[in-house]
């Protein structure tokens, strides 16, 4: 069984945290999805609470910023179509 340092664990979840799957990087480092689930629940629970809500913040832009682009490509073809 291989062992990974924590810096490699934490970047591997700063990559989940800022954006990719998890599918995907467990495709691009060559670990099971399951092994980053697990250092991901080990990072967050380390982590203060500050950087919990940074996370969280972060989190949210992306699902804003992803629905702000959603609603300009839908203005974009309805307003085709007038």
């Amino acid at each position: 069984m291989r062992k990974y340092d924590d810096e490699y664990k934490q970047q591997a979840v700063k990559k989940i945290h800022d954006g990719q799957s998890v599918a995907s990087v467990a495709r691009e480092l060559g670990v099971a999805e399951s092994l980053l689930h697990n250092w991901k629940r080990q990072v967050t629970a380390s982590s203060s609470d500050a950087d919990k809500e940074t996370l969280l913040l972060k989190r949210r832009i992306r699902e804003l910023e992803m629905e702000r682009d959603i609603l300009k490509k839908a203005a974009l073809i309805f307003g085709r179509s007038a």
